[in-house]
């Protein structure tokens, strides 16, 4: 099998033209939501989701704080699922449920629980009739298309960029509004780009860590998961300036750091970072700028810091496959794995 043979491969290769048709479909939900928004003025935001849309949530939390200037937090599903909290109040209170399908029974009862105590509940999901969109105050779909993959891909780039949009009509924000318009183009620029020279790197190992800060973080925690599914690699996410609080103590001689590296001011602790892990002999590879000693794929420049984000986890979706295929796997069907994971 060759990886442009996979699901993941051809469902990812479709991000240009889901963005195209998100960036049609959208305009006017995600501005009726904004005035929603701005009229509600919530003072906190809780995100509630599993998998690759919570990799979304945490594109969700920068951008939200750092441009609605509102803080954001992670609900745990388990809270009302399992443990059937019923809450005093959320009033006023932004609720963000982010699914792929939609029909985790977790997440659909938090969602219910949260409109319960008076929350806004919205939905970012892929179909508008699930059980997550019946339950949500406002649905936003993310006009993926159908997914087979096993791994998310299209699906994850369609809920960056409807949370992109959510949060530029919330805010009014031009910064945020006209980059949209970049984003399809980004997506076919970003998916030409050849990081084989990686997969060479990394067909042999078992264990890396993934590095990435603000923005770019979700797209380092995403690509973690997708080096576990699919590739049955032990692979773990971390900030640039988490894993210096204790997990850099894994880094050395076989133990590989691949480094998303952001296009903000996140990207201040890259490059020394990189100098410190080559000089311990460890494989370093890096996206976002060359760096001695180290393995450095091509990228995407002047981009606006929203939009890499995209842009680097297209990249790696037809990368990822290229890895699963040289090392013996088939990125599509991971052992003990289902599409909809229905936890409670």
């Amino acid at each position: 099998m060759h990886a442009e043979q996979t699901l993941i491969f051809a469902e990812a290769a479709q991000g240009a033209a889901v963005a195209e048709r998100q960036i049609a479909e959208l305009q006017v939900p995600l501005d009726a939501l904004g005035r929603k928004l701005r009229d509600l003025d919530p003072p906190l935001v809780l995100t509630c989701a599993r998998g690759s849309s919570d990799h979304a949530a945490t594109f969700a939390k920068y951008l939200v704080e750092t441009h609605a200037l509102a803080p954001v937090a992670s609900y745990a599903p388990s809270v009302s699922s399992l443990y059937e909290t019923h809450w005093r109040k959320l009033e006023g209170t932004l609720f963000l449920a982010i699914s792929q399908s939609g029909h985790s029974p977790d997440v659909v009862i938090s969602a219910r629980a949260a409109r319960q105590a008076g929350a806004l509940v919205v939905a970012l999901v892929n179909d508008p009739h699930s059980p997550l969109a019946l339950a949500s105050d406002v649905a936003i779909p993310l006009h993926a298309g159908t997914e087979r993959s096993v791994a998310a891909s299209k699906s994850f780039i369609a809920s960056l960029l409807a949370i992109m949009g959510l949060v530029a009509a919330w805010t009014g924000s031009e910064e945020l509004r006209r980059p949209q318009a970049t984003v399809p183009q980004a997506l076919r620029d970003a998916w030409q780009l050849d990081w084989s020279p990686a997969v060479t790197a990394l067909a042999g190992t078992d264990n890396l860590f993934v590095l990435g800060r603000g923005l770019n973080f979700a797209a380092a925690q995403e690509a973690a998961l997708k080096l576990k599914e699919t590739c049955g690699l032990h692979a773990e996410a971390f900030s640039a300036a988490e894993v210096q609080h204790g997990p850099a103590a894994l880094v050395g001689p076989g133990f590989p750091v691949f480094m998303l590296t952001p296009g903000d001011k996140g990207r201040e602790d890259f490059g020394r970072l990189a100098d410190q892990f080559v000089r311990r002999g460890a494989p370093v590879i890096v996206v976002g700028g060359p760096h001695s000693g180290t393995l450095s794929l091509p990228f995407l420049t002047e981009l606006h810091p929203a939009v890499a984000p995209l842009a680097t986890i297209q990249s790696f979706y037809r990368f990822v496959a290229e890895l699963a295929i040289a090392r013996g796997r088939d990125p599509d069907r991971p052992p003990h794995l289902r599409k909809v994971t229905e936890t409670r």
